[in-house]
């Protein structure tokens, strides 16, 4: 492989038998985590449900976590192996994706993705870390707050909170994958600037509707207190503040590539040819 792209230029045909084969070592490489992943798979399971353990520690003693099918707890535990298969294979899915498109890329190309290549597993490290530390807590505790254990008046039955294995690790998920995926927004932005789709100018114009927007996206993803949708708001729009600094930054960069390109020489005309 040579620095231009061009020389690296292969059949269609080639494109498809070396894109198999990426895909066969991300495959079998999720294979082997996943099979890792699920002898320790009760150990994950605990990991993921010390937020509501500590909190139901606080709310009285004898509480559990129950499963209503025969199949629940066996399936959550594969929930759990795959979960966290998917987490160890990013890299590696990662840099196999990068092997592919890195051939078809100037050098120049090249050192302006590497930084996004490396900001994307730890933006999503920082919304799973928000979720687990933050979010969980916050709406566990407002859950918990319909607990009643029944005062007698009117033979008021108690409501007491016993959890179900899989629609507690589905909650889990789908916040962690939520606001992983939320936390993207600084590369997604930051590429549409480097392939000229956007501007900071636009960012800085339209931020009125960012905001609004921000704040329709919290609501949806998280649960219904206020405090958890404000945790992924905030960080969202510091995270929209920070893309607008980063496209000026992309822009200052291909602004001083193109001056740097020679200009066309102008060809001199010889008046005394005739």
């Amino acid at each position: 492989m040579t620095e231009d792209p061009n020389d690296n230029k292969m059949p269609l045909l080639e494109h498809l038998v070396e894109l198999r084969k990426r895909l066969m070592i991300s495959a079998v490489a999720f294979i082997a985590a996943f099979v890792l992943c699920y002898f320790f798979s009760r150990e994950i399971y605990g990991f993921l449900e010390r937020p509501l353990a500590d909190i139901l520690a606080t709310h009285g003693t004898n509480r559990r976590m129950i499963y209503t099918a025969p199949t629940e707890a066996f399936f959550t535990f594969l929930q759990v192996a795959a979960f966290a298969a998917a987490f160890l294979c990013f890299p590696i899915w990662a840099g196999q994706m990068w092997a592919f498109i890195a051939p078809g890329l100037y050098k120049q190309e090249k050192k302006a993705f590497a930084p996004f290549l490396l900001a994307t597993p730890v933006l999503f490290l920082a919304g799973a870390a928000t979720v687990y530390f933050l979010v969980l807590p916050m709406a566990l505790r407002f859950f918990l707050s319909f607990e009643s254990f029944g005062t007698g008046i009117g033979g008021e039955l108690p409501i007491q909170l016993e959890a179900k294995v899989g629609e507690y690790l589905s909650l889990v998920m789908k916040l962690i994958f939520a606001f992983g995926i939320a936390y993207q927004l600084p590369v997604l932005l930051t590429l549409l600037a480097r392939v000229g789709i956007i501007s900071s100018n636009d960012l800085v114009t339209k931020r009125r509707y960012a905001i609004v927007g921000v704040f329709i996206v919290a609501a949806v993803l998280t649960p219904p207190d206020i405090a958890s949708q404000l945790s992924l708001a905030v960080p969202m729009l510091v995270l929209y503040e920070i893309s607008i600094f980063s496209c000026r930054w992309v822009e200052r960069g291909r602004k001083e590539v193109e001056d740097a390109k020679p200009e066309d020489p102008i060809e001199e005309t010889d008046f005394n040819a005739e």
